[in-house]
């Protein structure tokens, strides 16, 4: 290949990564999802593999556990910053946000009545904040983290679900700035004791009314709850904050393995013309990242079509 080559080459593939952030419109008919994957689907692969992976899967979209990248995933270096973004334009992917926010440092803790503690957790996000909005654009911080923001030091559900709100209150404005959005996701117990549903959730959002706060819904949580959901209405009722969607199955394994129902959901966002991503997050890796994700994006993709999409 000619070094001419290459670089129209790579520029084609930058221009698809920033053109995977925008849903497509098809002429007379819906456009297709996004699909985006969680990276540590990979497991045990780089993130350069992880992002080949993906992109030979079928997927547009890479969404990034930051303990993947570092231990202290906020004290990575500008010129790593940049390279993580190349690698992914790289290969046509666009970089969609993070989950798994709180899980490196180990120390961090949002909710706990230990001001200091507390204080220096909320800094710790504003951190991550920047990180996010240097590595993508217009992206996404999914805010589960249970251990993190559940109950400790003797605090009450009220107390913590308070501070909760009051962190995100102020972060808010600096997330808005940056061009990042904290999407709130509802933890069915035993893995959160605050915000278990998509009802309390938006319930913090509307409180915090910034455009930076809205929430999610995560098909292994929903299923989690122990009681039936009726997904059609809950999408319905609740779609103007609904900004991603986690697909996994109520075990954790990828959707097609198990008796989640995919065809409600898909067709209820469809509805909706829900915008955003769906992101694959499994945690069962059992099957292989290769597997896994193309299974997945097939799975996806046919239920797609079954609903008329081309």
């Amino acid at each position: 290949m000619s070094e001419s080559t290459g670089k129209g080459r790579r520029e084609f593939l930058r221009k698809g990564a920033a053109l995977a952030l925008v849903p497509r419109i098809c002429a007379g008919s819906p456009a297709p999802f996004r699909l985006a994957i969680c990276n540590e689907t990979f497991e045990g692969w780089s993130f350069p593999e992880a992002c080949r992976g993906a992109r030979a899967a079928g997927f547009t979209g890479v969404e990034i556990a930051p303990f993947t990248l570092s231990p202290d995933p906020a004290s990575l270096s500008s010129a790593r910053r940049g390279e993580l973004r190349a690698i992914a334009a790289g290969e046509g992917l666009a970089l969609v946000g993070f989950h798994s926010l709180l899980t490196a440092p180990k120390w961090l803790h949002v909710t706990t009545p230990d001001t200091a503690l507390r204080s220096r957790s909320w800094e710790y996000l504003r951190q991550l904040v920047d990180l996010c909005a240097d590595l993508t654009e217009g992206g996404l911080l999914v805010f589960g983290s249970g251990k993190a923001r559940s109950t400790t030091g003797g605090s009450t559900r009220a107390e913590a679900t308070a501070r909760m709100e009051e962190g995100l209150a102020w972060l808010a404005p600096h997330a808005e700035a940056r061009g990042v959005t904290v999407v709130l996701e509802p933890l069915a117990m035993p893995f959160s004791d605050i915000l278990n549903t998509l009802d309390e959730t938006v319930r913090v959002v509307r409180k915090i009314a910034s455009p930076a706060v809205q929430t999610m819904i995560d098909c292994r949580q929903t299923a989690a709850l122990g009681t039936p959901v009726d997904l059609a209405a809950l999408i319905s009722t609740y779609h103007a904050y609904i900004k991603h969607v986690h697909v996994n199955e109520r075990d954790g394994r990828h959707p097609g393995t198990g008796d989640f129902p995919f065809e409600t959901l898909l067709a209820a966002l469809r509805k909706t013309s829900y915008p955003g991503w769906l992101s694959l997050e499994v945690f069962n890796f059992e099957a292989g990242g290769a597997r896994i994700a193309r299974e997945t994006a097939e799975f996806i993709r046919k239920l797609e079509r079954d609903l008329g999409v081309p």
